[in-house]
């Protein structure tokens, strides 16, 4: 199911939730979509069942999934599932399509390789200052594909950047990821608007951040005044 059609399917089809995702610390239910052409498996996270979180006193989990998500598309990564937010059973909330994993794949092993589709993970990483990549958050798919999941701990005005995936710490940046890197400062605010689900003080530290990248050349290292690594790390 290409991009167009599952998010026309998120959007339109009647939401219901079937489980909870019980691990989860803020609600996270699974579900499906279904219109007349069919249904599609989903994860619902409502905004009311979300805990408040000390660090991150504005805006919610859900807006800040979806900026993740329109940053990934912007930059056409395609490494956050179709997103949207919309209403549902338990109030508004952001709404994901479901991706079905390779079970055969080793997660404990995976994390740690230097495979192109880690790195862009990474790189993505970096943008949107995620202080939650877990070996657990990446989804390999059948086809080879890694998508990311669960994106509410982003875009914090401080550097929070926290993650298992430090292979390319310092490494020197491509000329693909600079231009990447070029289109999001240059395209922020007129063809990527995210001022209805960040804080413009967020919006201005992604700048900084994208900037800094670019002036650097290179990947960024731990900051040694935060963990490196979230916990538990899966």
């Amino acid at each position: 199911m290409d991009i167009a059609v599952s998010m026309k399917f998120l959007q339109e089809g009647e939401l219901c939730v079937t489980g909870r995702i019980v691990d989860a610390s803020n609600a996270t239910l699974f579900g499906k979509v279904t219109t007349v052409a069919g249904e599609t498996a989903c994860i619902y996270k409502p905004v009311a069942g979300e805990r408040p979180l000390w660090d991150f006193p504005d805006g919610t989990l859900a807006d800040r999934e979806y900026a993740a998500y329109l940053v990934s598309e912007f930059l056409d990564l395609s490494i956050v599932p179709p997103t949207l937010l919309r209403d549902g059973p338990y109030g508004f909330g952001m709404v994901q399509q479901w991706i079905d994993i390779d079970e055969s794949v080793d997660l404990g092993v995976l994390f740690s390789r230097d495979i192109p589709e880690l790195r862009n993970i990474a790189f993505f990483d970096a943008i949107i200052n995620n202080t939650d990549r877990k070996i657990g958050h990446l989804l390999p798919t059948p086809d080879g594909k890694i998508f990311g999941c669960d994106h509410g701990v982003t875009f914090h005005e401080e550097d929070k950047l926290r993650t298992v995936l430090w292979q390319w710490s310092g490494d020197v940046l491509s000329g693909q990821e600079i231009s990447l890197l070029n289109k999001i400062r240059d395209g922020l605010d007129v063809d990527l608007d995210l001022s209805p689900y960040l804080t413009q003080t967020e919006i201005l530290a992604l700048r900084v951040r994208v900037e800094k990248m670019i002036e650097s050349g290179s990947m960024p290292r731990p900051n040694p005044d935060w963990p490196a690594v979230p916990w538990p790390a899966f």
